[in-house]
């Protein structure tokens, strides 16, 4: 950091000080006066500033009572114009010394920027056209002690809106609409469930085993038991058991928690939907998945047609389905249907100076990778990708006329993938066979490799029916819908480093 820099923020940590001391001072008289703001339990509200705007007709001319911040005062004399802003806009307020009686009319003067104030009064328009409130009354509800930042530069340093979001919703109103969104798709996404007889369930966010997706678990420990304990990563161990107990159709949206590397899509804990169907299959899943996404869409934008960061995208059905092996085909002409080899697998993967890890060099192995290096990031418009390696995905039944291959599939939509499904593994022979492969993963260092689950092995002994099972990331699908650039600008509060004194 330059001195100049060193010497600006000092300045204004300076300058800071000052004007909280000056706050503090005000809030010290009003104490001595009797009039302390915090001593306040409760004011009632008649509207919002959006109920008199959409009511104004009714509402001209009578009284009404509000109450918000203060975002704006203009002082002129014997008369004040201001600006409160609630929960659901701005309203403008007409303050004069003829209305409120010279003590008030003072008071209201030491008001600061950021205060909470009541404001009573009759609905009326201006000279210019703005529906506004004539003050006849105005109570101090709350003392602002730290200075809101400054109007026409507001907060606009994205680490800091990330780890102040109480200041970015007040500075930037557009903020709180994408999370208005994140409410109405959140609950979208469960009345289509409901409406299909999902029943909607809770499971262990604390696990004694970290199972159902391959991820560094998060670990803690729990004196009384003296076990180290996980965080799940996951939950579709736990709703697939309920499968087996009878229910037919749940599902469960929450938070789940991944000891991984953070970036624009990434956040350590995020919110997940799976979903599980008895008697169905992964065809299902992509119809079921294409209705949510679409529908929800349409209800919470009022259309399938969107755009995000600058890229049309049509989320319309029916949406493309292709094979892994197919889109790897169209993608750099390899065809895996010829290649039937270890061996010739690494030498095509060499040849396309595609990566491969140390431990993962089969055929299947380098079909994911290929897919992950070459295509991916090409499939703009919606995409149905199924058909995948067995080796990457232990919970999944394997494809009858291809036992290298598994009934799964994942949804792609602007070179990212939003959705991950399977025709379930139901089979407790293969199932713990393919435990017992990731074991020997883990054991050879992949931290992400499934743990072994007796229990679950134990519950699909008892027998499991055929089951289509679907995963969606809530978080990307809102920042899909938002057309949010980082999962953090959806996220209310994502996780941040700790500030140290030395920065």
């Amino acid at each position: 950091m330059s001195e100049n820099q060193n010497n600006q923020e000092l300045e204004q940590e300076v300058d800071m000080n000052h004007l909280m001391k000056i706050r503090r001072e005000k809030l010290e008289k009003l104490q001595q006066e009797g009039k302390d703001p915090f001593t306040i339990t409760k004011f009632n509200r008649t509207h919002t500033s959006k109920q008199i705007e959409e009511n104004y007709e009714e509402l001209e001319g009578k009284d009404v009572t509000i109450a918000g911040r203060l975002m704006s005062k203009r002082i002129m004399g014997k008369a004040s114009f201001c600006h409160i802003q609630d929960g659901e806009g701005k309203i403008q307020s007409y303050v004069s010394i003829n209305d409120l009686g010279e003590e008030s009319y003072k008071a209201f003067k030491e008001d600061d920027i950021g205060d909470i104030i009541g404001i009573t009064g009759f609905v009326f328009k201006t000279r210019t056209g703005e529906i506004s409130i004539h003050a006849k009354e105005l109570t101090l509800l709350s003392k602002s002690l730290r200075p809101l930042p400054e109007k026409f530069h507001g907060l606009k340093d994205m680490d800091l809106r990330y780890r102040q979001r109480y200041v970015d919703l007040i500075m930037n109103p557009e903020v709180k609409k994408t999370f208005l969104l994140r409410t109405q798709i959140i609950k979208e996404i469960r009345a289509i469930l409901d409406e299909k007889g999902y029943l909607e369930v809770e499971t262990p966010i604390l696990n004694t085993i970290a199972g159902g997706a391959s991820a560094r678990p998060f670990i803690t420990h729990h004196n009384t038991l003296d076990i180290d304990m996980y965080l799940r990563i996951a939950n579709e161990l736990y709703l697939k058991r309920l499968i087996v107990g009878g229910f037919d159709k749940v599902y469960e949206m929450g938070r789940m928690f991944r000891n991984e590397g953070m970036d624009i899509k990434h956040n350590p804990e995020f919110t997940n939907i799976e979903l599980y169907a008895a008697f169905q299959d992964y065809h299902d899943m992509m119809d079921i998945t294409e209705e949510i996404i679409s529908r929800t869409a349409k209800k919470v934008l009022g259309t399938t047609k969107i755009t995000y960061q600058g890229t049309p995208i049509d989320l319309t059905p029916r949406w493309r389905r292709v094979t892994m092996i197919d889109s790897i085909k169209e993608a750099c002409g390899v065809d895996f249907n010829q290649i039937n080899t270890d061996e010739e697998a690494i030498k095509i993967a060499k040849q396309y100076n595609v990566e491969i890890e140390e431990n993962k060099q089969t055929r299947g192995d380098i079909i994911a990778a290929f897919f992950d290096a070459k295509v991916e990031e090409t499939l703009v418009q919606p995409t149905f990708v199924y058909d995948y390696p067995v080796e990457n995905s232990p919970l999944t039944k394997r494809k009858p006329s291809d036992p290298r291959l598994v009934e799964r599939f994942e949804v792609f939509i602007g070179g990212r993938e939003y959705a991950n499904a399977y025709s379930e593994l139901n089979d407790p022979i293969d199932q713990y066979q393919r435990f017992l492969a990731q074991v020997k993963q883990r054991e050879a260092g992949d931290e992400e490799a499934n743990m072994m689950d007796e229990d679950f092995i134990q519950a699909l002994e008892y027998g499991m029916p055929p089951t289509g099972g679907l995963g969606i990331g809530v978080d990307r699908l809102i920042m899909l819908l938002t057309d949010s650039a980082s999962i953090r600008d959806i996220l209310l509060f994502p996780t941040m480093k700790p500030l140290t004194d030395n920065k």
